[in-house]
């Protein structure tokens, strides 16, 4: 794409999509879909993660309130989604353009086949220049493979194309320094260029009985970006022109920008950072920690001290200091088989070994990166 065209990521919540009563508001569809579509005519490439199916479907199952067992909210889900594609269907082909659906699980991204094939297959409906609309499959995802959030999906989809901007829209308009529904002199961040201990601290909990997710879960998606070397903003779904002021530099919100000398994760170190489920444990001696970290060299056949676990070769494991400090995550070149009959044979036979154990090309250092809990 030129310079001045971007591929954006624009993330919307079930509060931000829903009328009062639960069901979906064609006055907020409308309001999205046109903006979308002024970005659209400039010559953007836009994808829409879109929460909303369950808070869409509820109702029409019979539900007086949003469900809370996981069959109800399931099958509301299977109801919502299709009303939501409908909503969206009809107005962007009102203005000559063409949505599409995508519905993702965690175990889509934490295959790396399946995620590459994910990236190909959004990329030629982006090249085509069709509108993905993303979501959780909500109707047959269980809790422990879901991603959690809307927020941290969105995130995870803007590194898997390599987005330039992500918005996440939201019932607040951006990052205060202290909750504004306590704190009535709290201040809006207009710009936030590492997040620290402090604004983590400051992170309320969830503003809507709709939505699921709260400030925290904003917070984590922008460690992804951020580290993804993406560009985001938060800001407030119902003011007039928010995304296209926000894709242009004008809205009132908050900037999430990296500086220039921070390291950005390629395609690969994405992948194990964010999206892997590591298999297992490797500890290591403090002297292949320096080695690994500080040096910045491969972890060797001979600096394993013991593993935890069972993996199989290009398996992601945890790397851990005989403190039972976490370092970082990496793509081992052994079993734990072959690392457990490695750790009993002397230097002079370990030199038959000639792969490293973690090639440093495939580590993400913890120190690198400020990974989310959970992810």
């Amino acid at each position: 794409m030129s310079q001045d065209k971007k591929r954006v990521v624009i993330k919307i919540g079930s509060s931000s999509l829903t009328s009062m009563h639960g069901e979906v508001s064609r006055r907020k569809l409308e309001k999205l879909v046109d903006e979308v579509v002024q970005l659209k005519d400039d010559g953007h490439e836009v994808l829409l993660v879109s929460s909303g199916a369950v808070a869409a479907g509820y109702r029409k199952l019979g539900c007086l309130e949003r469900p809370s067992s996981l069959p109800e909210k399931q099958a509301a889900a299977s109801i919502g989604q299709g009303l939501l594609m409908e909503s969206y269907s009809d107005l962007f082909l009102s203005h000559g353009y063409m949505g599409s659906q995508i519905l993702i699980t965690r175990s889509d991204f934490s295959d790396e086949d399946r995620y590459n094939n994910a990236r190909n297959t959004i990329n030629v409906l982006l090249e085509r220049g069709i509108i993905p609309i993303v979501n959780e499959n909500d109707t047959i995802t269980i809790d422990r493979l879901k991603f959690g959030d809307n927020d941290t999906l969105s995130a995870k989809v803007a590194g898997l194309v390599d987005a330039d901007q992500l918005i996440i829209l939201s019932d607040i308009d951006g990052l205060y320094d202290a909750d504004p529904r306590k704190n009535e002199d709290a201040k809006l961040l207009d710009k936030v260029h590492e997040i620290t201990p402090e604004i983590e601290a400051a992170a309320g909990d969830p503003g809507s009985a709709v939505g699921t997710g709260g400030m925290k879960s904003k917070i984590d998606a922008f460690k992804i970006s951020m580290a993804s070397g993406i560009s985001s903003f938060l800001g407030k779904a119902n003011t007039p022109n928010i995304v296209y002021d926000a894709v242009y530099g004008n809205a009132t919100g908050t900037y999430f920008e990296t500086t220039t000398d921070s390291e950005n994760l390629d395609q690969k170190k994405q992948w194990i950072a964010f999206n892997s489920g590591p298999e297992g444990e490797v500890i290591i001696d403090h002297r292949a920690k320096e080695s690994i970290v500080e040096m910045k060299k491969s972890l060797l056949p001979m600096n394993v001290h013991h593993v935890k676990g069972r993996f199989e070769k290009g398996a992601v494991v945890r790397i851990h200091d005989l403190d039972g400090d976490e370092i970082g995550l990496g793509v081992v070149n052994y079993s734990s088989d072959e690392m457990e009959e490695m750790i009993s044979l002397t230097e002079p036979e370990l030199e038959s070994y000639e792969q490293a154990a973690i090639e440093r090309k495939d580590f993400v250092c913890h120190l690198d990166v400020a990974l989310p809990v959970g992810v």
